[in-house]
């Protein structure tokens, strides 16, 4: 094992989507089985699901024995009337990251797809104008967040948002600036968008900070794409699986981002909204000894 590749997992693996919503498992149930799995790290997940007090959530976490890896936000950069809102969000969110000791911030942008509904909120596409926003706008955030806070913005790419498929993904990094932005790499997402992970590591290197490791099932993918399926539906039937099933091979993955001349978290990430309280347990369980057996390791592996 490699202490070059830091294990965690995020409330994403516990079935949590958001703040609040009643299908979702107690943030303090969450933290309990995340250490009862074997994890020592975590993501935070959406804002406001866990405790937002500095203080609480420090010793929410630390008395469990937990660390914190990286925040997670929400936010618009293609459109100029969302700059205000997003870096009000996005300071708030960056400051309870930097305050409970982590460095790394996982932006997501918008999806123009309900996720509990599927309609089409926006075009799937964006024009000339709107990617030179976006890429104006990350690197301005990156700038702030780097500067105010010493946390690093990693662009999430996400299914049903504008940086999706690889070409999209290479556009956006082809146009910020390294200093200021970085990509969260996430396997599952670029399988869906229809992308190559594993070459993405490879030719992008220095511009990966943050990893989500997850695998995509491509009969579901296949059915998305047949059926035109939102991203929400896909999950209902079971787009996300546990390794090794699935695509990107969770293997082959860990053997690219041993490459990577950098310490990075891998964040166990498997889409599960919504689902029984009793079904992430034993996945996380099974998936954590799973990630280890593949070199990946978690420091004390209680379960």
């Amino acid at each position: 094992m490699t202490d070059k590749l830091v294990l965690g997992s995020a409330p994403d693996s516990w079935g949590v989507w958001f703040p609040e919503d009643e299908h979702q498992t107690p943030w303090n149930r969450f933290l309990d089985e995340l250490f009862e799995a074997g994890y020592e790290w975590l993501e935070l997940g959406p804002y406001g699901y866990l405790p937002t007090d500095p203080a609480q959530l420090a010793d929410e976490v630390g008395r469990r024995g937990l660390k914190v890896s990286g925040g997670t936000v929400f936010g618009n950069l293609h459109d100029p009337h969302a700059w205000d809102d997003t870096v009000a969000t996005v300071r708030r969110v960056a400051e309870l990251t930097a305050a409970v000791g982590a460095h790394h911030l996982v932006f997501i942008p918008p999806m123009y797809r309900d996720e509990k509904t599927g309609e089409f909120s926006e075009s799937p596409t964006l024009d000339d104008g709107q990617w030179r926003n976006l890429h104006r706008s990350a690197d301005e955030l990156g700038k702030i967040l780097l500067n105010d806070y010493d946390v690093r913005l990693c662009l999430h790419s996400h299914a049903d948002s504008h940086v999706q498929t690889q070409p999209e993904i290479e556009r956006f990094l082809d146009g910020t600036d390294p200093e200021y932005v970085s990509l969260c790499l996430d396997t599952g997402h670029v399988a869906y968008g229809g992308g190559d992970a594993v070459d993405l590591i490879r030719r992008y290197s220095e511009r990966v900070d943050y990893v989500h490791i997850k695998q995509m099932d491509p009969e579901i993918i296949r059915q998305v794409h047949e059926e035109k399926l939102g991203f929400g539906e896909a999950v209902k039937r079971g787009v996300c699986v546990e390794p090794p099933a699935g695509e990107p091979a969770p293997a082959a993955v860990i053997d690219a981002l041993r490459e990577v001349d950098a310490r990075l978290f891998v964040i166990v990430e498997q889409d599960l909204y919504p689902c029984e309280p009793d079904v992430p347990l034993p996945i996380a369980v099974r998936t954590r000894k799973y990630l280890n057996s593949c070199g990946l390791g978690a420091r004390h592996q209680k379960a």
